[in-house]
């Protein structure tokens, strides 16, 4: 069934024309993966119990529309919180590689970006990079529930962004 036009009043077409939205499937698909992303639930070090207070009841990740899964295969971010050991990297990685497309990793303080105060230990790798790509990086030893996310929320900015220039950009 079709509007006539003619049988509408000017203050109701205007009324409709202010109320038409206009986007891509792009678009669309890229605002709900950004207010719905499921993190991987799993810590190395410290930088996990901050995390889990994020997701607690005080800060409510759940508002964000951020639920931690506990299985990579329903998960698209990962949160690398805590230091990685050169014995759990072959892991992280095996975990990157079965969650499903697209996927984001955050790393999540110092030792997860840079190796943190173990730096010089034989047996910590000097950033997670060096086995996953990273998208956001959230500095701290270890950072505040309020740093991770403001890093969640980049990234969901980052999300929207990617869709509307028609690329994604990846952090090698």
């Amino acid at each position: 069934m079709e509007l006539d036009l003619r049988l509408i009043t000017p203050e109701e077409r205007t009324v409709l024309e202010r109320n038409i939205f206009l986007s891509t499937i792009e678009q669309i698909k890229a605002w709900a993966r950004s207010s719905s992303m499921w993190p991987l639930q799993f810590g190395l070090a410290c930088c996990a119990i901050e995390m889990m207070a994020t997701g607690g009841a005080h800060f409510d990740l759940d508002r964000f529309g951020v639920f931690f899964r506990a299985s990579p295969r329903q998960a698209d971010v990962m949160i690398v919180a805590g230091t990685v050991t050169k014995k759990m990297g072959p892991l992280v990685r095996q975990l990157y590689e079965q969650m499903a497309e697209p996927k984001w990793v955050i790393a999540m303080g110092s030792c997860a970006t840079a190796g943190g105060p173990y730096v010089k230990s034989y047996s910590v790798v000097k950033g997670v990079d060096q086995i996953v790509p990273v998208d956001i990086y959230i500095p701290g030893c270890p950072p505040s529930p309020a740093a991770l996310i403001y890093g969640i929320n980049k990234l969901q900015e980052k999300v929207r962004n990617e869709a509307k220039s028609g690329r994604r950009v990846i952090n090698r």
